[in-house]
């Protein structure tokens, strides 16, 4: 061998700053530079799964970004120095994360609620970078107690966990619609029209479709409410239109309270993923592409009970049912259709 990677300088439990002297290994320094070391370590993980090019190119970036982060708090201020130039962390640093921030949020979906991180590898890599960030800007508050800090070097750190948060949501967010995006495929394989008789492909004649008018949507609650009669459970009825936005809702006498807020969930999740929501509960399954889905979606449902409404094969909007049990929330749902 060439050479050797230990020095054994470290033995004694110390360690060399850049700008000269000697530290302990959990001096305040060490911590705040050992723990963006992690998060850098975080990234590249997530650099390897993502499958999102632009993601991938700004994670790199940012990595490239951080050694010079980390040697600035490598050089404390006062020392002798260094024969390196240790560039010092600018407003315009700041404000570039705040542009590749402001790009990602214009497309991740709206949040509601506390995230579970692992929809996808890459994501939840980002969340673990995110959370070690976090964890650097801890050690580095604590050591801007003992000893200034540059001010724009905390803002950066505070910054990069915020984007690193939002680039996992939108891994996760664009992991899901390609999964959906399979789910469909697959759904659409199994009810394919076998080709015509004559061998010749012939195409069906387009018709335009149409949009849900109020009439429509009365008269499916209307067959709703009465094959819901007809098996004695009091239900919560919902119609939506083709973006999973609500036209009607309509709530028997003692129907249960949850209810008010399934059936339009139902509603809305057979809408936007234009498949019955039983169906999307069989492709949620373990090992199914769809696995998942609902983490972090909290309009989305997998309770059965909940249809979309076609014409000419194309979505026009969908209907959703609770206040029974899934087979009888289905059994309404489709006297609904039906009556469409």
């Amino acid at each position: 061998m060439s050479g050797r990677i230990y020095t054994r300088g470290g033995d004694a439990g110390e360690t060399s700053l850049l700008a000269g002297g000697r530290v302990a290994k959990d001096d305040p320094r060490i911590n705040v530079y050992g723990t963006l070391d992690e998060a850098t370590s975080a990234m590249g993980m997530a650099r390897a799964a993502t499958t999102n090019d632009d993601i991938c190119a700004d994670i790199i970036e940012l990595q490239g970004e951080l050694i010079n982060v980390m040697a600035e708090v490598a050089a404390r201020p006062g020392g002798k120095p260094s024969k390196i130039k240790v560039p010092e962390v600018v407003p315009a640093q700041v404000e570039r994360l705040e542009q590749r921030l402001d790009h990602y949020l214009a497309e991740q979906f709206p949040q509601t609620g506390f995230v579970r991180p692992g929809i996808s590898m890459a994501a939840g890599a980002l969340d673990l970078a995110r959370s070690t960030v976090r964890r650097a800007e801890r050690f580095l508050v604590n050591l801007n107690r003992a000893e200034p800090v540059n001010p724009v070097l905390i803002k950066y750190v505070n910054r990069l966990s915020d984007l690193l948060y939002v680039m996992a949501r939108v891994d996760e967010q664009r992991t899901i619609e390609h999964a959906v995006k399979q789910g469909f495929e697959k759904v659409a394989q199994a009810v394919t029209p076998n080709p015509s008789p004559s061998g010749r492909g012939e195409s069906r004649q387009e018709v335009n479709p149409m949009s849900l008018t109020l009439k429509d949507c009365d008269r499916m609650i209307e067959a709703g409410m009465k094959r819901a009669a007809e098996i004695g459970v009091p239900m919560v009825l919902a119609v939506v239109n083709d973006s999973g936005n609500p036209v009607e809702l309509r709530r028997m006498d003692d129907a249960l309270e949850v209810s008010v807020t399934l059936a339009p969930h139902k509603a809305y999740t057979a809408a936007t993923v234009r498949m019955p929501t039983h169906e999307l509960a069989e492709l949620s399954q373990p090992g199914q592409p769809l696995f998942g889905i609902d983490v972090n979606m909290p309009k989305l449902t997998l309770i059965g009970g909940g249809l979309p409404l076609k014409l000419n094969h194309k979505l026009v909007g969908a209907v959703g049912v609770s206040g029974g049990s899934v087979e009888q929330d289905i059994d309404v749902a489709q006297a609904m259709v039906a009556a469409f």
